[in-house]
């Protein structure tokens, strides 16, 4: 374990967001949640200081350093139109001198909002395409057109869930532990897998036994289980790590329950979550992600899946630009 644990900090860094992000403690929403609510703590990841921050910049710092490695000229990626991860990746692109194509899917808007306005403003060449399955086709097409006008392109995945994208996160466990804070439970939202892997991981590594739920935007529990499982088994290869070493033995929970009639689309519980928050907290939460996960914790705690003697941290994963599309 110390072998793959030295490896995970050797590990080439874009660094873009070098402040630690602070944890807040909840107690006015613990208080708004009842008497048997546990220590609530929020690691504010929406706070990190790039790109208007979230998960997605703490991935993107080691993918990037994998592109600049290959001497890349262009980062092509892609998303949703109001996609977090397009959006770090367009300021990323901007700040380092790269161009950037984004393929997204969803109809181009005459005037951009939220992410998309985002997008335009950090210089991303955008290209729409009419759904997600036409999205890896159309990156493949891409880098082929730029690879023969002599460009070097380089293809990052959807959410940068890469096996890199994920050790990029799983350091942020030590930036936790480094700030005294020991979590029994955390809770956070997950889609590409990417977030989770490295959690599960950065746990492992780092030595702090938490119980890691995820709480799905759009993927079923088998289905992201699956992603989530087959990332940590590459990032035990990139850090030549055991499968206990890296959480392979630890449960992979990920509660779909929460997706409500899809991606993107808010339920009653993610709006009751993101107002709570709001107004308890004065913390703003996104409508695709972060309010839907709340809701799964609110949930949790209402029916003491997690005990009172826990510690749950809550970690937010940034989006806000997504209330304003």
């Amino acid at each position: 374990m110390a072998t793959a644990l030295a490896t995970l900090r050797a590990l080439a860094c874009e660094s873009l967001a070098p402040h630690p992000t602070p944890v807040d403690r909840l107690d006015r929403l613990g208080q708004r949640l009842g008497p048997d609510t546990p220590a609530l703590l929020m690691k504010r990841d929406d706070l990190l200081s790039f790109g208007m921050g979230g998960n997605k910049v703490r991935k993107l710092q080691t993918v990037l350093a994998d592109a600049r490695a290959a001497g890349a000229d262009t980062l092509i990626t892609c998303g949703g139109l109001q996609s977090n991860h397009c959006r770090v990746t367009a300021a990323a692109g901007s700040a380092l001198g790269l161009r950037v194509v984004l393929v997204v899917n969803g109809e181009c808007q005459a005037r951009p909002t939220g992410n998309a306005l985002l997008d335009q403003l950090f210089g991303a060449d955008v290209r729409h395409v009419a759904s997600r399955e036409a999205r890896a086709t159309t990156m493949a097409a891409v880098a082929e057109e730029l690879t023969t006008q002599g460009h070097r392109p380089f293809v990052i995945p959807l959410g940068a869930s890469t096996p890199t994208g994920a050790a990029g996160f799983a350091k942020g466990v030590e930036e936790l532990l480094t700030a005294g804070v020991s979590p029994t439970v955390i809770v956070h939202s997950t889609s590409s897998g990417g977030t989770q892997a490295g959690l599960i991981a950065g746990c492992a590594l780092f030595g702090l036994k938490a119980r890691i739920i995820g709480i799905s935007a759009d993927e079923s529990t088998d289905t992201l289980s699956s992603i989530v499982r087959g990332l940590l088994e590459q990032m035990g290869s990139l850090l030549g790590a055991s499968a206990s070493a890296i959480g392979l033995d630890r449960p992979i929970e990920v509660l779909d329950t929460f997706v409500g009639d899809g991606y993107g689309i808010p339920t009653p519980a993610s709006r009751e979550a993101l107002e709570l928050t709001a107004r308890a907290e004065g913390i703003v939460l996104d409508p695709v992600y972060t309010a839907k996960a709340m809701a799964g914790l609110i949930h949790l705690i209402r029916s003491q899946q997690v005990a009172t003697t826990d510690r749950v941290l809550f970690w937010h994963t940034g989006g806000q630009a997504g209330l304003f599309a």
